[in-house]
């Protein structure tokens, strides 16, 4: 989805909410004694200064909008936590708007170790919705809450050209309704990670069991020939199955959804 432009408060509010406080401070001790103490110092009004100061107000009205961009901020992230705890099952994802779709997203990788950025590199359509960062490599994610329509190949394509035109190392597309065969075979052998409605509720399922320290590794991907296939169910707790891939001998698997909850596996 595109993105309007966004205001220095927006912009703000986007950073920990430390950030904004600790920009308001600095910011607030700059206006209000630093440009005071230059014109002191050039001797251009200088006096004029011990009884009135002309930049206090700013300095306050600058302190005050830090403080509301550090408390939407705040706000936002517990909001954003709580959108990722409360998902119960892959209808309770498909029920989000578009936004909160992103959000959850986001925070799912944000949980794994990565930096999260939200975006609108991709234009007008939202090609790119987020920019995930972590040991040294930039991965683009486009979201995609298709609910009853798979991701068509073109779509992978065009992802694939932005990850070359940004010189970014992987592309990561979530989409509720899955991809199609052709959108899987395009992927297959690029660094591309096709997640679908499942899979995304298993990654969802791994940080809320593991808390602040998820897996790294074990993040699941669409493996290209089970791409359009129907789930089986777990064994052990009937729960939809998720397809892995054993890091070990490359072998594919159907893996529980609950993992680590649960470890049933075909």
């Amino acid at each position: 989805m595109g993105r309007g432009r966004r205001g220095f408060i927006d912009n703000l509010a986007t950073l920990p909410w430390p950030v904004g406080l600790c920009v308001g401070l600095v910011g607030y001790l700059a206006i209000a004694h630093g440009i005071p103490l230059l014109f002191a110092r050039s001797g251009a009004l200088g006096g004029a200064f011990q009884t009135f100061n002309p930049f206090l107000p700013l300095a306050w009205v600058f302190l005050g909008l830090c403080v509301i961009a550090a408390a939407m901020s705040f706000f936002d992230a517990r909001r954003t936590r709580r959108l990722l705890d409360t998902r119960s099952g892959l209808e309770s994802v498909a029920a989000l708007g578009w936004r909160d779709f992103e959000r959850l997203v986001g925070e799912a990788y944000r949980r794994r170790g990565y930096t999260v950025e939200e975006t609108g590199l991709g234009g007008a359509d939202g090609g790119i919705d987020l920019v995930l960062n972590r040991d040294g490599k930039r991965t683009l994610v486009q979201c995609k809450q298709w609910r009853r329509e798979k991701v068509p190949v073109n779509v992978v394509r065009e992802m694939f050209g932005l990850m070359t035109h940004h010189g970014a190392d992987a592309v990561r597309i979530a989409a509720l309704g899955g991809f199609t065969p052709d959108a899987a075979r395009f992927a297959e052998g690029k660094p591309i990670a096709l997640i679908d409605g499942m899979t995304l509720l298993g990654m969802i399922r791994d940080v809320q069991a593991n808390g602040a320290n998820p897996p790294k590794n074990a993040e699941p991907v669409i493996d290209p020939a089970m791409a359009g296939s129907t789930s089986p169910s777990c064994p052990a707790c009937k729960a939809a199955m998720v397809r892995r891939t054993n890091r070990h001998t490359g072998e594919g698997f159907w893996g529980c959804s609950a993992f680590p909850v649960c470890r049933g596996a075909r």
